[in-house]
């Protein structure tokens, strides 16, 4: 796993983030009957019959009518969709009732306990793949169809959620997505501040120390590379520090990336622009031709600029501070960046 997968564990280790998601997200009847006063964190390691292993997921017991329920929390850092994901969710649900049997922590009398699949996805690209398992099925003869195992997980893709969906008042697994999905370094210390409040007093100090370990060791990272924020100590440091270090970054990649993106573009754009002069064969033609190709190959080194600075997850208001390109055009190129990278191979 990587940091920012660490990170995460980490902070669904917390009881305050798991009753988040369960309250927030799970829309169903059933929750207000979990009893969150009985709450408890399973092992995440279950050993079936051949001794294969699976410790990389979040299980949490929870009382539920008198007895228990179990939320199994599959953390997906992946950058491709997993299509067989309800294949895999079925193997973990079978080898953790496995494991409850062959701990006693259930008995004939009682039966199994009803259990919560619930996969939590954090990649850019959409998650498209079925989340019911007879989805999966090629086609069955009726009759045959009764035998086939049924079963669905609960998808929470955070690339899905947009500020509607996650204005909740303190709800600390809406402000982890909202970080995540922050499009600018503004958004995201709006976020922290607001961390910073509900997690001032003592008892909050585990969650508020899980949220500091991921910032620095995963998105702030990602977000803002080469700067060290190992110092930060909690979460009114890691936001003093992203307003000092913000000037630096961003003249660090001015020198960087928009250089080099502007050259790019004076080269495409002369050789465009000869081109298309040639081809008209006149001198006018020539000088428009030069004038245009120089204006299209601009753009194009902008946008490409623009692109390698996405990739590096830097703030959109500062691209378009540094490239020159208008906030909306920035947007677009973000929402689109497949579509414009076919455009400059074309």
């Amino acid at each position: 796993m990587g940091q920012t997968d660490l990170g995460y564990k980490d902070l669904f280790s917390n009881k305050e983030m798991v009753k988040d998601l369960l309250t927030g997200f799970v829309k169903e009847e059933w929750i207000e009957e979990l009893d969150f006063s009985r709450m408890d964190r399973v092992s995440g390691t279950y050993v079936s019959d051949d001794l294969r292993e699976r410790q990389d997921d979040m299980v949490w017991k929870i009382g539920f009518r008198d007895k228990w329920m179990y939320i199994y929390i599959l953390l997906e850092f992946q950058t491709t969709v997993d299509y067989w994901m309800g294949v895999r969710l079925l193997t973990y649900i079978g080898l953790l009732y496995q494991d409850l049997i062959k701990t006693g922590a259930i008995d004939k009398k009682e039966g199994l306990p009803p259990v919560l699949p619930l996969v939590l996805y954090s990649g850019k690209r959409r998650w498209t793949a079925p989340i019911s398992l007879d989805k999966l099925f090629t086609k069955i003869p009726l009759g045959l169809d009764v035998y086939q195992p049924s079963f669905r997980y609960f998808l929470m893709d955070e690339g899905r959620y947009d500020d509607k969906d996650l204005d909740m008042p303190k709800n600390l697994v809406a402000a982890l997505i909202r970080m995540g999905n922050s499009p600018s370094i503004h958004d995201l210390r709006t976020v922290i501040g607001e961390l910073v409040d509900w997690l001032k007093l003592p008892e909050h100090k585990r969650i508020q120390r899980s949220f500091i370990v991921f910032l620095r060791n995963g998105l702030l990272s990602k977000r803002i590379p080469g700067k060290d924020f190992s110092d930060c100590e909690d979460l009114l440091e890691v936001d003093t520090m992203l307003a000092e270090k913000v000037k630096d970054w961003t003249r660090a990649w001015e020198k960087e990336g928009l250089r080099k993106g502007m050259r790019r573009g004076r080269r495409v754009g002369i050789a465009q622009g000869r081109q298309e002069g040639i081809v008209k064969g006149r001198e006018e033609g020539r000088e428009e031709g030069r004038e245009e190709g120089r204006e299209e190959g601009r753009e194009k080194g902008l946008i490409q600029t623009a692109i390698k600075m996405l990739d590096k997850n830097m703030d959109l208001a500062i691209i378009s501070e540094l490239t020159g390109l208008s906030m909306e055009k920035v947007e677009d190129i973000s929402r689109n960046r497949d579509k414009y990278t076919v455009m400059l191979d074309g």
